[in-house]
This record gives C-alpha cells, structure tokens and sequence, in this order.
C-alpha cells in the first residue's frame, strides 16, 4: 500500500518524539550593527579536502581526547550544555529537510506551504497565508520558495528568469544556515542557469551553466523571496515571472527554461497546525541525532577541539545508560532555560535604539553561536545583512510590554522611514512569532501598501493595537491579538544608514 505524504509526516514525527529520525528515513534523505563580526560564513568555509588536512596535521601534532574513560556526569553535564546549544541549528535543519523532501512532488502543504521532493523546490503563487507554521516570522512582503537538496550526490541546477525591475533574492542555506553563493537583484545577478554544489562534488561545469555555487556542506536548502505589491494588479503580473522559478537534479538539465504554473500545483495534505511552530528539535531525542551532525558538518577552522570533546561525549554515553540519561536531562534543561529565552527579542541580536534590538551576523554566522541559535530559535532562515536588516521588539518606546488592550502609534518622520534600496515593512506577530488572523487579512504595512494615509507634515504613523484607531486611520493599522505581540521592522537591500546602524526605529509610543 503506497503510503500517503501525510502519513509519512506522521511518521517523521512519531520517530522524533520516540527515538529520533529512523534509519530507514536518514538513509533516504542522506543517499549588530550590519557591519558583520571579522568571522563570517565566507571567511571560515573551508572545502573538504583542507578540513581533512588540517584534522590530519592537528591529530598529528596535538593530544585528542582520550577514549575508554569513565566520565563523571558534571563533566558530561557541562560538555553536553554546549553541544546542545552549538548544534541545536543543525538537528533543526535535519528534521525540516527529512519533513519537507516527503512531498511525491512538488506542491503546497496543506495548501499553504511549498514542499518538494530533495533536489526541487516549489513556490507559493501569492503572499503566505496566516496558518503557516513550518517557520517562525514570515513575511507578507514577498512570494516565497522552498526546497532541500543533499549537493554531493546530486548538485541542482536553480533558474533565474528576467525579473525586471522587481526586487528578488535566493537565499540559499548550508547545514548551519550560514548563506552561501550570491543570487539575487543586490548582486547584479543575470537570468539563466546556475549550479548548486557540495563541497564534495568532483564535476565539471556544464555548458550554458552561468555559474557554480558550492555549499560548505552537504545538506542545504533554498528559499527564493520575490517582492509583490499588494495589489491585484501586480499579483497577477508576477506568475509570469515567479512560474520560471524552478530547480532540479542535474540530471535534468537540457539548458531549455522550465515552467511550472505554481497556482495550479496539487495541494498536499499534512497534519494539522497547532497554532505554534513545529516542534523540530525534541530535547529527549537530540543526543540520538547529533552524531549525524558531527559526521557531516565538517568543522570550522578552530572547532576541532570542540567536535573532539563532543565526539568524546557521545562515546562515552554509549557505553553507559546512565551518563546517557544525564545528556537527555541536561537537553531538557538547556532548552528551556538557554533556547527558550532566545524567543524575546531582547536576547536577540543587540541593541539598535528606542527599545528594539537588530539582528547581528545573520546568515553568516560562522563560530557566532549567540545569534545562530537565537535566530534558528526565534526566526529561522535570515537573510544576509546586505540583503536584510532586521529590527524586532516586544515592548514599547517606554519599556512596556506591547499588548492588544492598548494602543500604539509608530511615527515616521518625513523623510525617516528605513533607507533602503528595495522595500521596507511593519509586521506585527502574535505571542508564538505567527500572524495574527484578523478579518482585513493584514499582517504587515510598508513599501507594498499604495493607500498609506500621511500625516499633514509627510510624517507616517502606522497603528497596531486590538481595537482599531478609527477614520482614515485604519488604512495604516495593524490588528493585534488581545494579547501579548510584537513587531517587526523588515529592510531590504538597505542604504548605509542600515548598515552602519546610523538609522533608527521609531519610538513606539502609546496611541492617544
């Protein structure tokens, strides 16, 4: 009996709460200022080959952990504290990949999100819709992509149609969700072909390929992000465009432009939402799948002394139930006292001014373990700084928690609103970092918005509160839930004043 892509979604989560991904299943799947820190994605990916050579020469010169030894559980306590925190990312990333690549074709799950076999993607033909939950802080500001690729045993070829004017950016993520490759409007990119490959793959290019991206790793994944005005007119202008938007093995290629008419993909059943974000590292289980990690993300210049003691770790626990007990509790622990807090904006990122902080490093974290696993926590899948800065806060300009019962009002001063070269936004976000279902069907204001009503002095205020600020107003508001939220601030393709952290958010000030 052919077993249904819900039931298998069933099934990837039965073996996550029970005993992490089964083997049958990995075998499948595997076949502050802008400014960033010195230490980026670019500087430290390394290829294959010189990460071996440097593993060789440091075995060869420095003493490795010591295997056969009895660890006692604080030691195991500690080291497993940082491993936890430090691949937290990437068991993430895992269990998305081995959900997603279940998809018998390339679809929308439930309807509302893309999923796609591994080697494709599939595209949303229209903003994503409030019930999704796959991924914390979506935006209504673009048309989104998604899709998981292994790029050693099958490098993808991604097309790159002629999007005019239009702003648009492949974000493409290795295991770690550093960015790799340039793709996209901020890098001059041309239409055509382009080749996604792992830092293993030994072919050549191939003719009519404009270019090789390599990914540092193995497991990687794409999220195509093309702007939309929120007008009819333009929602229909984009399917020309966005329908050319398509990847696939290598194997596939003929150098001719495929298309696929995304409004008309099948809808793929899953299993229903929760109203929260799927649950994708399960504490109990961590430990059963981080080996995977530590034998396919290969180490950064500087974590050999780290995988060696986590290795050290896993070893040891194997050989003793007892000290493997003491890695399930310390996974417990650490994810609610060290992961969960990374879900207030204020442990995320660094200070920007008047109440709200900005996103550090994001997609080129490198060794900054801080913001890769706040972001991987609180809002996954960033773009570049370059590409996207973020400023995010849960309170107003007064240090008051931002709540539906009030009113708040986010002025603009003329000329003031985000410095950007493509498109800037509001979003407002319930308690879980979801949209707010409301009956205007509005979750974020900005660039996109024709009908914003100015203020006499060509200010703009915009409005987010329960109960609607009435009049002209209400063009420039955002319904809020009754209870706790927060907002924001999306800048894409920003100016200097962005990346240089010059330009600030408004005060949010409680509405009159």
């Amino acid at each position: 009996m052919k077993t249904s892509f819900n039931d298998q979604l069933d099934i990837t989560r039965r073996d996550l709460m029970k005993g992490g991904m089964g083997a049958a299943s990995l075998a499948a799947v595997s076949a502050g200022a802008a400014v960033p820190a010195a230490v980026t994605a670019a500087s430290v990916a390394v290829t294959a080959n010189a990460a071996q050579a440097q593993q060789h020469a440091a075995s060869a010169t420095v003493t490795q952990p010591a295997t056969g030894i009895v660890m006692s559980p604080d030691y195991a306590r500690t080291v497993a504290q940082m491993a936890y925190v430090w691949g937290w990312p990437m068991v993430n990333m895992i269990n998305r990949r081995a959900a997603i690549t279940q998809a018998p074709e390339p679809g929308h799950l439930n309807g509302v999100l893309p999923a796609a076999p591994r080697g494709q993607i599939a595209m949303l033909n229209d903003y994503i819709e409030p019930s999704e939950t796959f991924v914390t802080c979506p935006n209504q500001d673009v048309v989104y992509g998604l899709g998981f690729f292994a790029l050693d045993e099958e490098p993808v070829v991604i097309q790159v149609p002629d999007f005019g004017d239009r702003f648009w950016v492949y974000a493409l993520y290795d295991a770690r969700t550093d960015q790799f490759g340039h793709l996209g409007k901020p890098y001059g990119s041309k239409p055509r072909f382009y080749l996604l490959a792992g830092p293993r793959w030994s072919g050549l290019k191939p003719d009519g390929i404009t270019d090789v991206l390599r990914s540092p790793t193995s497991l990687a994944n794409a999220i195509p992000r093309v702007f939309q005005d929120d007008t009819p007119e333009d929602r229909k202008a984009i399917q020309e465009v966005i329908n050319q938007v398509v990847a696939y093995p290598l194997k596939d290629f003929d150098g001719e432009m495929k298309t696929i008419e995304w409004a008309k993909v099948p809808d793929i059943p899953g299993p229903a939402s929760s109203g929260e974000e799927t649950k994708w590292v399960v504490p109990d289980k961590f430990f059963d799948q981080f080996g995977e990690v530590l034998d396919t993300v290969d180490p950064l210049p500087g974590e050999e002394a780290l995988y060696g003691q986590f290795r050290l770790l896993l070893d040891a626990a194997s050989k003793d139930p007892e000290l493997k007990k003491v890695l399930v509790a310390t996974a417990v622990e650490t994810e609610d006292k060290v992961i969960q807090p990374f879900f207030q904006w204020k442990h995320n990122g660094r200070p920007a001014g008047n109440g709200w902080n900005r996103s550090t490093n994001n997609a080129q974290f490198g060794v900054d373990y801080f913001n890769r696993t706040g972001t991987a926590k609180s809002n996954m899948f960033d773009n570049r700084p370059n590409e996207t800065q973020y400023f995010y806060t849960d309170h107003d300009g007064a240090g008051g928690e931002l709540s539906g019962s009030g009113g708040y009002a986010i002025t603009f001063p003329a000329g003031q609103e985000p410095p950007v070269n493509g498109f800037w936004s509001l979003t407002l976000y319930n308690d879980k970092h979801l949209f707010h279902a409301n009956d205007l069907k509005r979750y974020s204001l900005g660039t996109k918005n024709k009908n914003l009503k100015r203020n006499s002095d060509g200010s703009l205020t915009l409005y987010a509160g329960a109960k609607s600020p009435g009049g002209d107003k209400e063009n420039n508001w955002l319904p809020a839930p009754d209870g706790k939220f927060s907002l924001y601030i999306r800048a894409y393709w920003g100016k200097e004043a962005i990346l240089d952290g010059s330009w600030q958010p408004p005060a949010i000030e409680v509405a009159q």
